[in-house]
């Protein structure tokens, strides 16, 4: 396999002293290639979702990973990997949303707090249900991410959901900016808004289930957030907005996966990634008021 190869060539790199030392160890080349995969993915898709002001939405996907797992584990899937159910929860909980959205006329931030709270309220009860067949150490990974647990499967449903996300993002992307600032005007372009907005939809979820096991199902909505609501207060163009936001995805994503491995910090990997992100968000922002050279366009 690919992975394989890249992993001893990066464990030989080390080995000859051109990478840190704890390149030698397999589970942090997973990691860093597992970070390299979602940074790009998230910070990029979160310009849309800070666009389109649907945070919330990607918070709510990453609580109902929760019961994704705690269902695929009851069904008998594998604890370290249940996708099955994680993607078919997920997907569902998001396509049933934008329907109900679309269908009832209620604001998004109401029917995502309905949806949240149902998803909470049986992911807890079924984590509950199997606290006696399972360690309680699983559920932390799945809560707060881990990249102990990163394997060679991962990434291939990394890589797989990376290239489906980019390559429809991409292909789609002016259309998905137009329909989020102005649907009215997407609609006059003969844009296919509603189409749009499940295409969102769907992305978003896939991205986020995705990159629950390394950032965890608590946290990883706020990496969609944070490094775009960063590029957006800095960035003078969409373009800017759009690359910086990456930039910034990656920077945070390696950063809080590496850093604690150095310096062998008992921190999770996943509330690392997001400290990164958030100290690089107040810095911008406090920059921005001082330096008129960073003050963007965008915001």
């Amino acid at each position: 396999m690919i992975f394989d190869s890249i992993r001893v060539l990066l464990q030989g790199w080390a080995e000859q002293e051109l990478l840190p030392q704890m390149f030698t160890y397999g589970f942090v080349v997973n990691a860093f290639m597992a970070g390299l995969i979602i940074g790009p993915l998230l910070g990029g898709l979160g310009t849309l979702v800070v666009v389109k002001r649907f945070a919330f939405f990607s918070e709510a996907v990453g609580h109902a990973a929760m019961t994704g797992v705690a269902i695929g584990i009851l069904v008998g899937e594998p604890y370290t990997g249940p996708y099955g159910s994680l993607f078919g929860f997920c997907l569902l909980f998001g396509v049933l949303l934008n329907y109900l959205r679309n269908r009832t006329g209620l604001a998004s931030d109401t029917l995502i707090g309905v949806f949240l709270s149902i998803s909470l309220a049986l992911g807890g009860s079924l984590l509950l249900l199997l606290s006696g067949r399972i360690n309680i150490h699983i559920l932390e990974n799945v809560l707060f991410g881990s990249v102990l647990t990163v394997n060679s499967q991962d990434l291939m449903v990394l890589s797989v959901i990376g290239l489906l996300t980019a390559g429809l993002a991409l292909f789609h992307y002016n259309h998905l900016i137009l329909s989020s600032f102005n649907a009215q005007l997407a609609a006059v372009r003969k844009v296919r808004t509603i189409l749009m907005d499940y295409l969102f939809v769907m992305l978003v979820t896939l991205v986020t289930v995705a990159a629950v096991k390394v950032i965890g199902a608590i946290l990883v909505g706020a990496l969609l957030v944070i490094p775009a609501a960063t590029a957006r207060i800095l960035a003078h163009s969409m373009r800017g907005f759009f690359w910086l936001s990456i930039l910034i995805a990656i920077v945070s994503t390696l950063a809080g996966i590496l850093l604690p491995i150095q310096f062998a910090l008992p921190v999770p990997s996943g509330a690392a990634i997001i400290l990164v992100a958030g100290s690089v968000f107040i810095l911008s922002a406090l920059a921005r008021g001082f330096v008129p050279a960073l003050k963007g366009t965008t915001a």
